[in-house]
């Protein structure tokens, strides 16, 4: 089990340089919203993915809807079960060329040592979708821990912090 812990950006702009970036191709289709159920070709890897908020199905205890931080686990698929599970999907399947860019030189404060020591491992994940959502591009950057988060300073090029915000969630996107 891990906890991803990533901030979500619409963007303004395309970065200039973008083909010089390497990218995934990635094909996903949902068996459930909430909790999020998906399974995923990227490249050629498959896999299964449960993802939910920290507290989800605790009895009494409700997540915020900008909480930061999700349960997430991965299990290896191969593509004969990928293509079964697939084909079983409610809504849309979503496709999607994923950008890994380096992480912008001013992310962070030149003071917070800490932060700085990670810029070498942190990558903007950028989603140009294809298919029914071709036009829709969205930032993704992950990160270590809430602090790291939060003191992230996004990148000239994104717009409107999406964090937390379902309508820009992938899963969300599979109900369109």
């Amino acid at each position: 089990m891990g906890v991803e812990i990533e901030r979500k950006f619409t963007v303004k702009e395309l970065p200039d340089n973008l083909g010089q970036y390497p990218f995934h191709i990635i094909e996903q289709g949902y068996l459930s919203v909430v909790p999020a159920i998906r399974v995923r070709r990227e490249d050629d890897s498959f896999y299964m993915t449960y993802k939910s908020h920290k507290d989800f199905g605790k009895q009494g205890v409700f997540s915020e809807a900008g909480d930061i931080g999700k349960i997430e686990y991965n299990l290896p698929l191969d593509k004969d079960s990928y293509e079964h599970l697939v084909a079983k999907a409610d809504g849309n399947v979503i496709s999607k060329k994923r950008y890994i860019i380096p992480i912008n030189s001013d992310a962070f404060d030149s003071s917070d040592d800490r932060c700085k020591k990670l810029m070498d491992s942190l990558k903007i994940e950028l989603d140009v979708f294809e298919g029914k959502f071709e036009g829709r591009i969205l930032a993704e950057v992950e990160f270590p821990d809430e602090e790291t988060a939060a003191a992230y300073k996004p990148a000239d090029w994104f717009d409107e912090d999406v964090t937390g915000d379902v309508r820009y969630s992938n899963a969300h996107m599979s109900t369109e």
